[in-house]
Order: C-alpha cells, then structure tokens, then sequence
C-alpha cells in the first residue's frame, strides 16, 4: 500500500513539476462551455463548481469543507492535488452545486440540515458552526479553475474582490456587528450568529470570436445572504435573515440555497480574466511607488559602495605595488600584512561547510523558481505549482550542496569527509523537518486540513532519502576528488596577532550593522509576502520579487565586502565566519519583523495557531539565514581571492 502510494505521489510530482509546456500561461488550457442541447466534444455544458478548504485571519488552522456539517456531494470523485497544493493544505472536492451552462436559476434548494440541541452529537456540528463563525471562517469556491470572488465596495470609491466568502457573522451581547454583519442592518439580535445559507451567483462569459466554440468563463462573482425560508421544500428566497441564537434550545433549520444567473462580457478576455481579482488585492495598488522607491534607493546605495570599493582598492594596490623597499613595507598597515593568515582555516569549518552547501542548494532554488514564476508558469492559476517547484527544485539540487561543502571542507583542511557529506546530507534539512513534523503534529491533533496525511509524508521523506541524499553523496564525491582550492598566497605556520580592536571593527557590530540594508531592500517585499502566507491573499507580483531578489544579493554581497575591507585594514583576518553572519544577520531582522507582524496586523488567537505561526516562521528564518549568508560568503571569498592575487608579496 505504502509502495503503490508512493509510485502514485511520484507521478503526480511528475506531472506537476512541468505543467508549462502543455498549458496556455500563465495557467491551465481553455475549457468551452456550450447551452443544453448544443453539447461537443470540444464543448460542453455542465458546469462544475469545487469547493476548497476554509480558512480564517484570526486562526492558522485551515479546514476541510467535509469537517463542516453542509451539504455534500455524494458519490463524486474528488480532483487529484500536486504537492505544492498538500503542503499548502489546499483541500479541493466537488459540490453538490452543479449548473448549465447559460440557464438561470432562482433559489434552488441544495439541502436543508436539522439540529436537535438536546442530541450532542448534533449539539457538536452547531457548536462547530458557531465557533467558524466567531472566527470569521472563509468559503473557498472554485468554477473553472478560478475562484468565485465576493465583490463589495469599500472607503474612496474602490471596489474590493476577496476570492472568499464568509460562513456567517455574529452579533455581540452588547449589539455590536462582528465582520460581515455590518453589510446588513437586519443583523441586530444581540448575541445571534446570522449564516450565509443562500449565494446569488453571477457567471460572466466571454464567446469565443471566429470559433464555433461556444464560450468561456471569465469572472465567477456571488453574494452572500441570509434567510429563514418558511417553506424549506419549497423555498421563495425572502423574509427575515437566518438567525442562531448563542442561547437557543430545540430544533435548528437550516436550508441552503442558491441562485445563478450568467452574463455575456465582451470586454474580458479568457488569458485575463484574473486582473479584476488580482488588481483588487489590498495594499498591492498604492504599493508600487513605494516598491520602487526602495529598489532605487538601494541600487543607489549599491553603487555608492561599489564606487567607493574600487576607488579605494585600486589606489592601496597601486600603492603597494610601487614599494621597492622592505623599510617602506614595514611602515605599511591594513590588509595586506595579513596576507599570510588570510586564507587559514575558521575555527568549525565543519560546519561553515555544511552551510554553505545547504545555502547553495537553496540559493539556486530561489534563482530558479523565481525565475520561472516570472514567466508565468507558477501564477495563481496554476494552484500549488510554485511550491511544487520549490521542492523538486531543492531534491534535485543535492548534487551542487554536496559538491560545494565537499570543497571547502578540503580547502579548510579537513579530513573527515563522511561526517562532512552526512552533515550536509541531514543536518539542515533534519531541522527543518522535524519542526515541519512537529507542526504536522499539531495540526493533526487539531483535526486541520493543513495537516500533511502520512502517505505524503513517507512519500517526502522517500523524496529525501532516495533521490536528494544520493545526489548529495555524487557531488561530494565529486568535490573530495577535486583538489582543494588554491590561494594566491600561502598561509604562515605561526599565526599573526590580532591587535586590539576598535568598537566598530569588534564582530557584533559589524555583523549587526551588515544585516540592515539587505533588510531595507526586501521589507516592503516581506509584507506582501507574509499577507499571502497568513493573511490568505494572492501573491502574484513575481517580476518585483525577482528584482528584489537581485537586489539582495547584489546588496548582501557588497555589504559583507564593504565590512570585510575594514576589518582586513583593522588587521583582523577572522573574515569566513564573519561574511556568513553578517548577510545572515538579516534573517534574525526577518525574524523581529515577523514577530512585529504577527502583533501588529494579525488578530490570532489560540495557543495552537500562535505556535504553529511561530513554528513555521523559524523554517522561513533558517532557509532565509542559509541563503543570505551564503551569498555574503561567496562575495567576500570572491573578493579576498581577488584582492590578495593583485599584489605583490615577497
């Protein structure tokens, strides 16, 4: 069972890492719908609406709609999910909402459900009802691949579409709307749960020009609302909202109905039909000035540093490169007196390895998986596909993290090259997924759709130990082979003094100072991002985000050179330990700012959703902490090497 689980996980991994050469960008192919009577194959009538998993702002915990006591479609298969959509705990089944194609609908019955509060198995699915509500717990519709968004307007005229929709909205003892009770003033029974029992759909269409192919869905929009029907066989969608008292006893009913009407919109195309969503993401619109005023103010930044390095570089080396005289040599101070121990191995190289080999498998991850997502392939549309790609990426990206600690363990002068290559193979991604698994943990003793089944999880770990460690094991086979790195000065046996330092030139300050304008040029960046993670909004501004990317790297390496330099001229030659941490100081800048997140714009609460929050922002943390870092090394080796080659030394 767990074999044939795995052969199926690795075919869907298959067929989801590379959806971009058979689909239409950025997401799926085309599908035609045709009125009842005018079916093809090309085109068809029967419109299908999925439901996907409900989730909340003020709770981390996502559900399953079958954890929720409503209508359910019976004996329909549930659609296949690609990785990226398990790890993201997208939990997509069919409706028993179905409707064809062009035919109106007026308050069509679903299902009614009934509640005996005196029976506490019934007492349990209100209670739970309830509490979602409390919690402001959000419908997730799916028609065509798009979700079925909830337009209303809000303050200065904009018009705010939120591709979900709410359970229901509560009143207060004290008369006070909570959420979406405020969009209707028949909500006023204190302490009452109003719920969203009926949805008015609105379909919009585009016809295909120059095809007899019938139509395409362009926009899926509804309506949220409330009502007793007093005739539940026969329902007339009118009279006075669905109220559920927090103190009532007896019987419950609850009817859900629906409504749909379709819309011909010849001014939406099908490839854009995600712009209106897209365009009306709070905070993305009034952003972009802002966004770019920072990615200016940093490429300033990062020219002003390049300037200033390569004035200042080239007149030292031309100065020593004049010297004839011992006399004058030995009146010289700054870096290049410590060209006999600057290539003398850190203390922990081990370790200083095995991060710059994890740090390299996940640097090349970004570049990659940004870089697709720049053109397309891992849009919105295409649901879990940016994660998919993001662990594939990391599995297959074992060979170059082995590889790399492998040389520069052997530079370092280390011998103990099977600890090295099972350190890189375990240490960092062990870490990270035993905070994963103990996260599952939570997740799975909440009873949350978040929570990854254990097939998947056997199938990760399988993942890992069959295809990323082998991997990991040919390139630092690889490495090992090779010789070790050859400097362009020889390391002195007795090491050289380090004289006292300045506060300035101590390392804390340094690598506290180093982390700030790396920091500076992803924090607006940061917002959107963390919003899309825990806020439920759609990221989609990948063009920024690579750029942003670019500039950090460009801003992290010549901020760990800048700082380099001036310790060198300090005469202190401790500078691989030191580049790692102060790019990777910006990590624990990440960390402040998302505990500052966390307080100021979210409302969580609940123990488990706090831990889950925080545990799953000290992966973020670690995986950002490798990646800027490693850039930091890479810069300064890249620099030290240069530098050190360029002048002369008896």
């Amino acid at each position: 069972m767990a074999l044939r689980r795995l052969l199926l996980f690795a075919a869907a991994l298959a067929a989801a890492a590379a959806p971009a050469a058979a689909f239409y960008l950025p997401g799926l192919a085309p599908v035609n719908f045709c009125e009842a009577g005018k079916e093809k194959p090309e085109c068809k009538s029967g419109i299908e609406l999925f439901v996907n998993r409900l989730d909340s702002v003020e709770s981390v915990l996502p559900y399953e709609y079958t954890a929720f006591d409503f209508c359910q479609a019976e004996g329909k298969k549930r659609p296949s999910e690609n990785l990226g959509q398990v790890l993201f705990g997208e939990r997509i089944e069919p409706s028993p909402y179905r409707f064809t194609f062009n035919k109106k609908e007026t308050c069509k019955s679903v299902c009614t459900k009934t509640y005996d509060t005196t029976k506490p198995e019934d007492k349990q699915k209100l209670d739970f009802l309830k509490k979602s509500m409390l919690l402001n717990y959000q419908h997730h519709w799916i028609v065509d691949n798009m979700p079925v968004t909830w337009c209303y307007d809000v303050e200065d005229g904009q018009r705010f579409c939120n591709p979900g929709f709410p359970i229901g909205c509560y009143i207060t003892e004290d008369g006070r709307p909570k959420d979406a009770c405020v969009i209707n003033s028949e909500f006023h029974e204190k302490d009452t749960f109003y719920i969203f029992n009926h949805v008015d759909i609105k379909i919009y269409y585009h016809v295909v020009e120059n095809e007899a192919l019938g139509a395409r869905l362009v926009a899926a929009k509804l309506e949220p609302k409330s009502y007793k029907h007093t005739h539940v066989d026969n329902p007339d969608c009118s009279g006075v909202p669905m109220d559920i008292s927090n103190k009532a006893s007896g019987e419950v009913k609850i009817a859900y109905t629906y409504s749909v009407t379709f819309q011909e919109e010849k001014s939406i195309r099908w490839a854009s039909r995600w712009d209106y969503i897209l365009e009306s993401m709070p905070h993305t619109h009034i952003q972009w000035f802002s966004i770019m005023n920072s990615l200016v103010i940093v490429l300033f930044l990062s020219g002003m540093v390049a300037m200033i390095m390569l004035r200042t570089l080239h007149k030292d080396i031309a100065r020593y490169n004049q010297m004839d005289s011992t006399e004058d040599a030995q009146e010289e101070f700054g870096w290049k007196l410590v060209h006999g121990d600057i290539f003398r191995p850190p203390r922990k190289g081990m370790l200083l390895s095995v991060f710059l080999g994890s740090g390299t498998q996940i640097l090349i991850m970004t570049f990659v998986t940004l870089f697709f997502a720049c053109l397309g392939f891992l849009s919105p549309a295409n649901r879990g596909a940016l994660m998919t790609c993001a662990v594939v990426l990391w599995v297959l990206l074992g060979t170059p993290a082995g590889y790399v600690a492998a040389r520069f363990y052997k530079s370092f002068g280390g011998e103990k090259w099977k600890t090295n290559v099972l350190l890189t193979s375990f240490l960092c991604p062990g870490i990270v997924f035993a905070d994963f698994f103990i996260m599952n943990l939570i997740l799975w003793g909440e009873g949350s759709s978040a929570a990854i089944p254990f097939g998947t999880l056997v199938a990760i770990l399988a993942l890992w130990f069959c295809i990323s460690v082998p991997l990991t094991f040919i390139g630092a086979y690889f490495g090992f082979k090779k010789n070790a790195i050859e400097h362009p000065v020889r390391t002195n046996q007795i090491p050289r003094q380090i004289p006292e330092q300045s506060f300035y030139t101590k390392p804390l300050p340094g690598i506290i100072m180093g982390g700030i304008l790396p920091f500076g040029c992803i924090f607006i960046q940061l917002f959107f991002i963390l919003n899309s993670i825990w806020s439920h909004q759609m990221y989609y501004m990948f063009g920024f985000l690579f750029l942003v990317f670019i500039i950090l790297v460009i801003t992290c390496s010549e901020a760990t050179i800048l700082l380099c330099y001036f310790h060198l001229c300090a005469e202190d030659y401790h500078w691989q330990w030191r580049s790692f941490l102060t790019s990777g100081f910006t990590a624990v800048y990440f960390l402040i700012y998302a505990i500052h997140y966390f307080f100021s714009k979210l409302q969580i609460t609940g123990t488990a959703s706090t831990i889950l929050y925080f545990g799953y922002t000290m992966i973020m943390v670690l995986i950002f902490f490798l990646f800027t870092g490693t850039i930091g090394f890479f810069a300064c080796f890249w620099f030290v090497t240069k530098i050190y080659s360029v002048v002369k030394v008896d």
